[in-house]
């Protein structure tokens, strides 16, 4: 009788065994989750540039197209640093350091989908998008993966990629970039910086082995992490009301961005205080709870 081991290693060798472990590995090298929350800020750039009623289409081809973009942007990112990836717990399970997807091939698929997805945006929206597209790419590829182990600057430059997405939408909607772009960027922009804090001190012993430099590499007792944080959390509160300055949502939204900037300002404060491992923690599950809900009160509350 064959035990459930085994059974479970003979289906793994069948045909949709394998098609189910290359789509586990695939979406892991594109960064699936990652690249959802780029999906959501574009729709959320196009949704608020856009004029009533809005053209779904159009928002479907910005959405793909970026995701094509992102999704080659995470695959040449992991192809880069691979050999890294494989000195620190957190990633050496990842299917290029594991061993179950060539190098090579993590840069074919990076690469193509890259290309892919700034030719269609070029094709299907406009060249606006598609030249903030490649521009993401770029600085993602070309400037923060080799400052990771430069600079602790690294973090502050990452954050620029990570907040392009909704000017690519807003481009998409209007064909410019006017203060309202300009706005939802600086939100994206500020909001990466205490969520990132978090994870690099939670798992700074990890970055170090990799050798890269972030700034709680030799931030062992979370001071700079924490109050980095606080700093960052009170400039979002300030900055995330520019939308209802600028007309682009109501007011309401202006009440319920200060109640979350504000839950968010006290749980990095708590950091602060006490700088543990559970209070990072914390803050980093807040981060992902904040990003989302504001996101949601300025499509409810668009003028």
């Amino acid at each position: 009788m064959k035990t459930a081991a085994a059974e479970n290693s003979i289906e793994s060798t069948l045909p949709g065994g394998l098609r189910a472990r290359f789509m586990s590995d695939f979406a892991e090298l594109v960064k699936a989750r990652l690249t959802l929350l780029v999906l959501l800020t574009t729709a959320v750039g196009f949704y608020l540039g856009a004029d009533a009623p809005a053209d779904y289409v159009a928002l479907f081809h910005v959405v793909f197209g970026t995701a094509a973009a992102a999704a080659g942007a995470a695959a040449l990112n992991q192809w880069w640093e691979w050999k890294l990836d494989g000195l620190m717990q957190r990633t050496k399970t990842r299917p290029v350091p594991a061993g179950r997807m060539p190098p090579m091939e993590a840069l074919a698929i990076g690469g193509a989908l890259s290309i892919f997805g700034v030719i269609y945006l070029a094709i299907a929206c406009n060249a606006l998008t598609a030249v903030l597209a490649a521009i993401t790419i770029a600085i993602y590829i070309f400037a923060y993966t080799p400052l990771k182990r430069a600079s602790t600057a690294n973090t502050i430059v990452g954050a620029i990629p990570g907040a392009i997405p909704p000017m690519i939408g807003w481009g998409a909607a209007r064909g410019t970039i006017e203060a309202g772009a300009w706005s939802l960027f600086a939100i994206l922009l500020l909001w990466q910086l205490p969520h990132f804090f978090a994870i690099a001190w939670m798992y700074r012993d990890d970055y170090s082995r990799a050798g890269f430099r972030m700034i709680s590499s030799d931030d062992s007792s979370g001071e700079r992490s924490a109050s980095q944080s606080v700093f960052f959390c009170i400039l979002l509160l300030i900055i995330a009301g520019l939308p209802a300055f600028l007309g682009i949502v109501s007011w309401v939204y202006l009440v319920i961005e200060l109640v979350l900037g504000g839950v968010f300002i006290a749980v990095a404060m708590r950091f602060l205080k006490t700088r543990t491992a559970g209070a990072a923690r914390l803050l980093f599950i807040t981060s992902i709870a904040y990003l989302p809900l504001l996101l949601g009160a300025l499509v409810l509350t668009k003028s």
